[in-house]
């Protein structure tokens, strides 16, 4: 860690000294139902780039997530600004005021800390990833993410708002620079050039990389859209709505880990969930089983 960081009031938290954490704030211990004697703590990050923290007493539960200053995954030689966690939980607070019903509720926020107490949505929600992997189907989640993108998109965007709202919300979010770099980074360059980044199966799709990054005919195109990311705000998109950020029952879906928000085009949450979809419906072959063949899926899309 930084010297900056210490500097400015940060430090990681461990199971340990969460517990404290959460003792010496109201709003954290008052998710727990007062009750904060006896916590249980469990780590359950499984992303790229946080620490999450399932934290339940016999009164109640709370998810506390922490940015670090790097990427988890890769490690301090990727650094990452903290300030992640600032717009995470101002799009959380935003889309939760506006879907209400698909959004977990924040309960605190610790700018200095970069640290997101959270609804704990529980059990038996799961990452929609993990449930289309496994075949299992989902008939509200269509309905349930239609009210979600139509709200946060249309009630952020010029087509409800005065120029004046929008242009100040436009200003607060273009602060988010390093996280809309890095999409621009991973999403309409690396995967088109030379990167390190890449990953593929290779060598069986070896010809399929080369083929990518030789079709000058596809680098114009998502140059456009590139163009079109970075300079047309027309509304708070969640900005990673992705399988991964989507926790799901049959009969509820709920959005998390905005942290990449920012304004921009409409189309690219639309995009992202549609085209994770697709590569969901086609993988389906490839996670088929004596217990599911996932033939009803393939019939019924």
């Amino acid at each position: 860690m930084a010297a900056g960081d210490e500097e400015q009031g940060f430090r990681p938290l461990d199971e340990a000294s969460l517990v404290a954490y959460i003792r010496a704030t109201p709003a954290l211990a008052a998710s727990l139902g007062g009750r904060v004697d006896g916590l249980a703590v469990k780590e359950v990050g499984d992303g790229n780039l946080n620490f999450v923290y399932i934290v339940t007493s016999d009164a109640g539960s709370v998810v506390v997530k922490q940015a670090l200053p790097y990427i988890r995954c890769v490690g301090d030689s990727w650094p990452m600004t903290r300030e992640r966690a600032y717009f995470e939980a101002s799009a959380l607070r935003e889309h939760g005021r506006l879907c209400p019903d698909h959004v977990p509720e924040v309960y605190h926020f610790d700018r200095a800390m970069s640290l997101i107490g959270m609804r704990y949505i529980r059990p038996p929600h799961i990452i929609l990833r993990k449930g289309l992997i496994a075949g299992v189907q989902y008939p509200l989640l269509a309905d349930h993410m239609a009210d979600y993108m139509a709200k946060t998109l249309f009630f952020t965007s010029l087509l409800y708002n005065s120029t004046t709202d929008h242009k100040k919300q436009v200003a607060r979010y273009c602060e988010n620079v390093e996280m809309c770099r890095l999409t621009e980074q991973v999403v309409f360059s690396d995967p088109y050039m030379v990167s390190k980044y890449n990953r593929w199966n290779s060598p069986l799709l070896d010809k399929d990389a080369e083929a990518v990054r030789e079709d000058d005919g596809l680098k114009l195109e998502i140059g456009e859209l590139k163009s079109m990311f970075i300079e047309r705000a027309q509304a708070l998109i969640h900005g990673d709505l992705h399988t991964g950020s989507i926790m799901v029952t049959p009969d509820s879906t709920q959005v998390i880990d905005p942290e990449f928000a920012f304004y921009a085009p409409m189309g690219y949450d639309i995009g992202a969930f549609l085209g994770n979809l697709i590569l969901a419906y086609f993988a389906q072959d490839g996670h088929a089983d004596e217990a599911n063949d996932r033939k009803l899926i393939s019939n019924g899309y």
